[in-house]
């Protein structure tokens, strides 16, 4: 050995590179069995495969598609022709025709003022009702009062001296009395019992008689604008010759009805206060407060006169041409 050159000495591994060696074992020995197995699952897919390869494959039946059952058409169905039952015919009921109209009947009830008792049952008939009042009686103004409340017309009932001599009771004209005494009388009896829409005579057959009794009344009434009914106590009246004279309407009574207070009576002389209704378009037909018969009678009637076609009427209204 040449000198002055070293010789390497040798050294023992000491324990790090011990560690070291161990792991690069381990890394070799992991890697070697990842080979083997990867190695024999290829082998062992190339085996399988083989196997599928060489296993024959039957051919595969190829079933053709259903087929579609022909369309179902049903029948047409053959309903029985729509059964029309006939509807009885509408009755449209018919409208009651209303009836001709057989002519205008006014009553006119005449001496009210002696009680309010025989007033109430007239002041309940429902048509028009014209109501003559007394002058001077004790129940005069209250009759006049509760006539205008009820709806109904006031005449002023003037007392005049009859042809008999009969008293035609207090407030009455009395033949051969002054122009003065006449319409001052006539004034006082307005008074107490008006407002009036028209007035008419009680008995007086003597005054309504004279021409120039009748002129002072009858200018009396119409300067007052009131009216005149003429009671006919007299076929002898000068009232329409007057009253023609003078170019005023006057009216005039057709019928009395209770002259004698009956009933059958008072029903015959009704149906000639319908005959003259018929015949002139309107009848005026006077009756008395104190009958007691005739309220009751003209309630019952009313509803049967309506139906048969006459009308009812204030004794003004045909006075002036209005109600026939």
């Amino acid at each position: 050995m040449k000198k002055g050159v070293k010789k390497k000495r040798w050294k023992k591994p000491v324990a790090k590179d011990r560690v070291y060696a161990a792991l690069v074992a381990g890394v070799l020995i992991a890697a070697a069995l990842i080979f083997s197995l990867v190695t024999i699952n290829l082998r062992s897919d190339a085996t399988d495969d083989e196997a599928v390869a060489e296993t024959p494959v039957p051919p595969v039946e190829v079933i053709p598609p259903p087929t579609p059952p022909p369309p179902i058409t049903q029948a047409p169905v053959e309903h029985p022709p729509p059964v029309t039952v006939p509807l009885p015919p509408v009755r449209i009921p018919e409208q009651p025709q209303p009836p001709v109209h057989r002519g205008t009947l006014v009553f006119v009830i005449d001496d009210a003022g002696n009680n309010l008792r025989d007033l109430d049952p007239f002041l309940e008939l429902d048509i028009p009702l014209t109501i003559a009042v007394l002058p001077g009686l004790p129940h005069s103004a209250e009759a006049a009062r509760r006539i205008r409340a009820a709806g109904k017309e006031v005449f002023l009932h003037q007392p005049m001296e009859a042809i008999g001599g009969q008293d035609p009771g207090p407030g009455a004209i009395m033949a051969g009395m002054s122009r003065e005494e006449i319409r001052a009388i006539i004034i006082q009896n307005l008074n107490e019992v008006g407002p009036v829409i028209g007035m008419n005579n009680h008995t007086g057959s003597r005054v309504t008689m004279d021409e120039e009794a009748m002129e002072i009344i009858l200018t009396l009434s119409q300067e007052k604008g009131i009216l005149f009914l003429d009671s006919r106590t007299t076929t002898e009246s000068a009232a329409p010759r007057v009253a023609s004279r003078l170019g005023i309407n006057i009216g005039e009574r057709d019928v009395f009805l209770d002259n004698i207070p009956e009933r059958e009576s008072i029903l015959r002389f009704i149906d000639l206060g319908k005959q003259t209704a018929e015949q002139n378009g309107s009848a005026i037909m006077i009756g008395h407060v104190q009958s007691a018969v005739l309220a009751p009678l003209l309630h019952e009637l009313i509803p049967d006169l309506k139906r048969r076609g006459f009308s009812f009427s204030l004794a003004s209204e045909v006075i002036n041409g209005a109600g026939t």
